[in-house]
C-alpha cells in the first residue's frame, strides 16, 4: 500500500492506496518511468497548507505554470513560422550563421524548425509537458551554441527561457494542461 495525497486539492487527508490499482499507474506502467516522468502534471502528493491559503497557492501555481509554458511557447512558435516564411533564407542562416554541431546544415535546419513548431504547441496545451519542456530546452541550447557571437540581451532571453523550460520540466505543467486531464480521467476510470 501507498500512502498518497489525492492529486490537485488542497486539505485533503492522505488516503491509502493498493499500488497498481488505478487506471493511472496501469497507464504509467506500460510506459514505464520514463512515460510517466514526462507525461506527469506533477504537484501530487504535495503538502500545502490547509483551506483557503492552500487554495490560493495552488492557483496561483497553476497561473504561473501556464503563463510560463504559453510566454516561452510563443517565442519560439514564432521563430518557427518565421523560419518557414522564407525557407530559402531559413537554409542560407544554417549554412552560413548558425553552426550546429554534429549535424548537416539543412538537417539542422529541418530539426530546429520541425521543434520550433511542434514542441510550444504540446508546452502550450500541457500534452507532454515535461516533454515538450525538455525538448525547447534542447532547441535553446543548441540555438546559444550554433552562435559564434551573441549579443548579452539575447543571451539573458535564452536564460530567461532556459530557466522556465527547467521549471516545468521539473515541476510539471501544473492542472491546467492535457496532462493533468488525462490523468484525473484515467484516475476516475477505476474509480480511486
Amino acid at each position: 500500500m501507498v500512502l498518497s495525497n489525492e492529486p490537485g486539492r488542497a486539505g485533503v487527508a492522505p488516503t491509502l492506496m493498493t499500488a497498481g490499482r488505478s487506471a493511472w499507474a496501469r497507464w504509467r506502467g506500460r510506459g514505464g518511468l520514463l512515460v510517466s516522468a514526462l507525461c506527469d502534471p506533477g504537484a501530487r502528493g504535495v503538502t500545502r497548507p490547509r483551506g483557503l491559503p492552500g487554495a490560493l497557492i495552488e492557483v496561483l501555481q497553476d497561473l504561473a505554470a501556464l503563463g510560463a509554458r504559453v510566454f516561452v511557447a510563443m517565442v519560439f512558435l514564432r521563430s518557427g513560422l518565421t523560419k518557414i516564411q522564407d525557407w530559402e533564407t531559413t537554409l542560407a542562416l544554417f549554412q552560413d550563421e548558425y553552426h550546429v554541431p554534429v549535424l548537416p546544415p539543412e538537417l539542422a535546419a529541418y530539426l530546429g524548425t520541425g521543434g520550433e513548431l511542434v514542441l510550444p504547441v504540446l508546452l502550450m496545451l500541457g500534452l507532454g509537458g515535461r516533454f515538450a519542456a525538455l525538448g525547447l530546452s534542447v532547441v535553446n541550447l543548441v540555438a546559444v551554441l550554433s552562435l559564434e557571437e551573441i549579443a548579452p540581451a539575447a543571451l539573458l532571453g535564452h536564460q530567461l527561457w532556459g530557466a522556465l523550460l527547467l521549471a516545468v520540466a521539473l515541476f510539471g505543467p501544473g492542472r491546467v494542461a492535457v496532462d493533468a486531464a488525462v490523468r484525473d480521467w484515467l484516475t476516475r476510470a477505476d474509480g480511486t
